[in-house]
């Protein structure tokens, strides 16, 4: 549970969300998950609230763009926001471009009751600038100096192909204490056939690579080493190999290959006897498993063991936390994702870490609102994950800006 607010204490949001799906039926989807965002800040009342989210403007960005302006005047005009008296908007807009764009959207609020807070100036390296007023940045923002913006690089993807994936940070400074904000999305499984043929899956690999990447981004030298909260889609997924071996312990394997190619194109197992019944069918896209509850019942904690593997690469960071239920694919509970379209997983995910001192930042209270439909809240969508402290946790964070901020 979250503690009572300490005395000055700063109430602190950090919500993450895949909104790809909200831009596919903005009318009906969009409302919805509005309603359930504004719900989780009327709950919690933050001071400071960042959301971040990932494929942002869904598949087809520029035939999304006018739902997305929509979308943004949304947030930062309506009634359950209209005490955030300050926004700062950065969108990657910049989709024309294969070798920057990653569709990543951050949003900031800052309640009216929040006094001097500052930003950083990251082509300035020294400076911090005093937040005033609603700001909105897009197209494109390498050369917008208040944050940093990379898309990994073109050897990190699968086969080489690119896809929008990479991160963006921000650096803020509260009460003098200055930590970074980190949206990021890795990379998901490209196909099951692949991903189950090793344990680790190759997949797993890459996205070890890049969590490594953004991290070493973090704490290099460039910049003075503060508190960092990364959250954002890490695409965490069960390990294959191994959730395919274990429920197919006695199951016989029947391979499909195409005429064309003989590349394999399915697998199939089926159990020895029972007149050989169907147990699990294995596709690109697709992993179709005859019993769903062993990944429902108890959130599955049956499968909790054949987690991925994208371990912390660096010595003074935490493990990524799963921060919500388990996905399972074709189901709304707790979430819609691609019917039968991948292995279940925890895709949304928080990692933070502590540069100086070895100090783990201080958040109270992890609120996983599931990354599906949920029951009774017909989300349409991934209902945004949350992590909320009423503490004061920027003063417990043990870092200090270096640099006395200044407006300008």
């Amino acid at each position: 549970m979250a503690g009572k607010a300490a005395a000055p204490g700063t109430a602190v949001l950090l919500v993450t969300a895949n909104v790809g799906s909200l831009f596919d039926d903005p009318e009906n989807l969009q409302k919805n998950w509005l309603r359930e965002f504004y719900q989780v800040v009327h709950t919690h009342k933050p001071h400071f609230m960042a959301l971040h989210c990932q494929e942002f403007g869904g598949k087809n960005y520029e035939a999304s763009m006018s739902h997305v302006d929509k979308f943004v005047k949304e947030l930062l005009s309506s009634d359950a926001m209209k005490e955030y008296n300050r926004a700062r908007v950065y969108l990657d807009e910049n989709y024309k471009s294969q070798e920057h764009f990653t569709a990543l959207g951050s949003f900031y609020f800052l309640h009216e009751s929040l006094k001097n807070i500052y930003q950083f100036d990251f082509k300035g390296k020294t400076k911090y600038r005093k937040v005033a007023g609603k700001e909105i940045y897009s197209d494109t923002l390498e050369s917008t100096p208040m944050l940093e913006k990379e898309k990994f690089p073109q050897d990190y993807f699968p086969e080489c192909k690119w896809s929008r994936k990479g991160f963006i940070r921000t650096r803020w400074c509260i009460a003098d204490c200055a930590f970074d904000l980190v949206n990021i999305h890795l990379f998901h499984d490209a196909s099951n056939l692949v991903a189950w043929e090793t344990s680790p899956s190759v997949y797993s690999g890459i996205r070890h690579k890049a969590l490594g990447y953004v991290l070493d981004r973090i704490i290099d030298q460039r910049f003075e080493k503060v508190s960092y909260f990364v959250f954002g889609d890490f695409n965490f997924r069960l390990d294959s190999k191994s959730v395919v071996e274990t429920l197919c312990t006695k199951a016989t394997m029947q391979t499909v290959r195409a005429a064309d190619t003989n590349e394999v194109v399915k697998l199939i197992f089926r159990e020895s006897d029972n007149d050989r019944k169907v147990m699990l069918q294995l596709e690109k896209k697709l992993f179709d498993y005859f019993n769903q509850e062993v990944f429902r019942d108890n959130n599955g904690t049956a499968v909790s063991l054949w987690s991925d593997v994208a371990a912390p690469p660096s010595g003074d960071t935490h493990a990524p936390r799963p921060t919500h239920y388990l996905c399972l694919p074709g189901t709304t509970l707790p979430c819609p994702y691609h019917l039968q379209g991948s292995a279940p997983s925890r895709c949304k995910a928080d990692r933070w870490g502590h540069t100086v001192g070895g100090r783990r930042p201080v958040l109270r209270k992890l609120s996983g609102s599931g990354c599906g439909k949920g029951e009774g809240a017909q989300a349409g969508g991934p209902r945004p994950v949350q992590l909320h402290s009423h503490r004061s946790v920027l003063g417990q964070l043990g870092v200090r800006a270096s640099v006395s901020p200044r407006g300008v």
